[in-house]
C-alpha cells in the first residue's frame, strides 16, 4: 500500500466523532504578542475590559446575556502545545509555525471568537501543571481524552480520532504485537503512546524495554540510529515520519479499532482514542464558547477543508 494511504486512512473515525467526544515560544495568531512571559495574563485583561461593564443601573446592575458571555472570552487566548509534534503543531525552515492544530486553533479563536491567539512551546510531560498554574489559557497538542487527566483538566468536545500504533525499521523481523517482547521500545514521555507501551509491558511480564524521549523526534532518531526497535506512538505522526522517512515501516494487522467496530486501518492498532482541547476546571464558560465554536466550524465546512489539508491527501 502507498504510504501516502497511511495518512489517508489514519483518522477515518474522525468524521463519526460528534459533537455531542509541538518550534517557537511564541507562534501563530492574529499576533497581539502581548502575552510573551506566560503567566495567565492570557487575555484576563480583556476579560476584565469585558466584564466591568456594570454601567448605569440596568435593574440591580445584573450584566446583560451579551455582556456575559463576552466576558468569558480572552482577547488573546495563550495556547500551551509541545512542539514540534507534527503535522499538529510544527515549525517551517522559515520559522513560521504551521500544523492542524494551528489551524483549528486559528478558525476557532480568530475567525469564529473574533480574539487573536499564540502558542507557547512547553513540554508535554509538564503541559497539565503548567496549565493549572496559569501559564497559558488552554492545551491544542494532539492531546487524548483520558479518564486520567479528566481528573485536572476539562476537556472540549473531541476534535479528532486517533489511534496508538507501532513503527518499526523497515527490514526489521518485528510483524506482530508479540514480536516486540524482550525488545526496546522508544515513546514520548507523557504521552497515551506510553501508556500504551506500559500496558504491553505489563502484558509481556516486564519482558519490555521502554525508552523515553522529551520529543518525539527522539524517539524517532533513536529508531534509526538502532538505539530502539519500535516507537509507539499517535497514527498520525508515525504515518508523517513513515511517508517522509525511507526505510521505515507500520507493524501491520488488526487491533483495538477492528475489536471496537471502526473502520479499522491496515496497522496495528493498540488503542482508539479522542483528542481534545484542555481547560481548567475553572473555566466552563469559556470551554462552552469554545465548543459552540468548534461545532460552528463543523457546520460551514472550515473544519473538514482543514482536516482534508492535513490528512486526505
Amino acid at each position: 500500500m502507498d504510504r501516502r494511504e497511511y495518512l489517508k486512512l489514519s483518522s477515518a473515525a474522525v468524521a463519526g466523532v460528534g459533537l455531542a467526544g509541538c518550534t517557537g515560544d511564541s507562534g501563530s495568531g492574529s499576533g497581539s504578542g502581548s502575552e510573551s512571559s506566560g503567566g495567565d495574563s492570557s487575555g484576563e485583561s480583556g476579560d476584565a475590559a469585558a466584564s466591568g461593564t456594570e454601567s448605569g443601573g440596568s435593574d440591580g446592575g445584573e450584566e446583560t446575556a451579551a455582556e456575559t458571555a463576552e466576558s468569558v472570552v480572552p482577547s488573546n487566548v495563550v495556547i500551551g502545545s509541545d512542539i514540534p509534534y507534527r503535522p499538529f503543531e510544527y515549525e517551517t525552515a522559515a520559522g513560521e509555525l504551521k500544523g492542524f492544530d494551528v489551524e483549528i486553533a486559528q478558525a476557532i479563536f480568530e475567525e469564529q471568537l473574533g480574539v487573536s491567539y499564540e502558542f507557547k512551546k512547553t513540554s508535554f510531560d509538564t503541559i497539565i501543571p503548567s496549565l493549572n498554574n496559569g501559564n497559558f489559557r488552554v492545551i491544542m497538542s494532539a492531546m487524548t481524552i483520558n479518564e486520567e487527566r479528566d481528573q485536572e483538566v476539562d476537556f472540549s468536545e473531541p476534535y479528532f480520532t486517533a489511534y496508538q500504533t507501532i513503527i518499526v525499521r523497515e527490514d526489521s523481523d518485528i510483524t506482530s504485537r508479540e514480536d516486540l517482547r524482550g525488545i526496546a521500545v522508544g515513546v514520548q514521555k507523557g504521552t497515551t503512546g506510553l501508556g500504551a507501551a506500559e500496558q504491553l509491558q505489563t502484558e509481556f511480564d516486564g519482558d519490555l524495554q521502554l525508552k523515553e524521549y522529551d520529543q518525539i523526534t527522539g524517539a524517532f532518531d533513536a529508531l534509526m540510529n538502532g538505539q530502539v526497535d519500535a516507537v509507539i506512538n499517535d497514527n498520525t505522526v508515525n504515518g508523517e515520519f513513515v511517508q517522509n522517512q525511507d526505510g521505515v515501516r507500520f507493524v501491520e494487522g488488526e487491533g483495538a479499532a477492528a475489536d471496537q467496530g471502526e473502520n479499522a486501518p491496515p496497522y496495528l492498532t493498540l488503542t482508539v482514542e479522542n483528542y481534545g482541547i484542555a481547560f481548567r476546571e475553572d473555566d466552563e464558560a469559556f470551554r462552552e464558547r469554545v465548543n459552540e465554536a468548534l461545532a460552528a466550524i463543523r457546520e460551514n465546512g472550515t473544519y473538514e477543508e482543514i482536516y482534508s489539508s492535513y490528512f486526505a491527501g
